[in-house]
């Protein structure tokens, strides 16, 4: 089975009085293929369903990194019945050009139950805690990839003591992408520095 590819291209609708731009033609075909899915991450003024980016000089884009706590998770598609693991990584870790961290584990949720998941208020096991988008100065287009995957029934998830040690080149991520758990959806924040 092809491994999924990870989606947060930037997905958006906002509310309130911000203006965040669609930028999909300045995105590669790679970059857009993210958004898929029908993930939504929803922040107190941002809706992220689409593929989008949020400029540097937005006030929105502080929000995210610094005033907003965790985007509550919802997916309409979900399956009642099924378990599901959620994470969002930075696969351009510190810059795109040397994506020496590739694959920033800013947040990782196993066994969340589909039915909250279709409600938007996703229970589940919390291995890493949310992190919000902070990329550094000058490093260029950062995606913010949330993906979600479909969790095996009887399969326990969890992180080995080196992956609970450090955030940065995600075996983990790798991990649930090549062996256990099928991809369902995926969306995307870019930032550009």
């Amino acid at each position: 089975m092809a491994a999924p590819t990870p989606f947060l291209v930037l997905c958006a609708c906002v509310f309130g009085f911000y203006r965040v731009e669609a930028a999909s033609d300045t995105l590669s075909s790679l970059d857009s293929s993210y958004c898929y899915g029908g993930l939504k991450a929803i922040y107190p003024e941002l809706d992220i369903d689409k593929c989008l980016i949020i400029l540097k000089d937005m006030k929105l884009r502080e929000n995210i990194s610094t005033v907003w706590k965790a985007p509550q998770i919802y997916f309409p598609a979900a399956d009642k019945k099924k378990m599901y693991v959620l994470v969002m990584i930075d696969p351009d870790a510190p810059s795109r050009t040397k994506p020496t961290s590739a694959h920033w584990r800013h947040w990782l949720v196993v066994d969340i139950q589909g039915n909250t998941l279709k409600k938007g208020q996703m229970t589940g096991t919390t291995l890493t805690d949310y992190h919000p988008p902070t990329p550094p100065q000058k490093s260029g287009f950062h995606r913010y990839q949330f993906m979600l995957f479909e969790q095996p029934p009887d399969t326990p998830v969890s992180l080995t003591k080196q992956e609970k040690s450090a955030r940065g080149n995600d075996s983990a991520h790798q991990r649930l992408e090549f062996t256990t758990l099928l991809a369902s959806a995926a969306s995307s924040i870019i930032y550009r520095h």
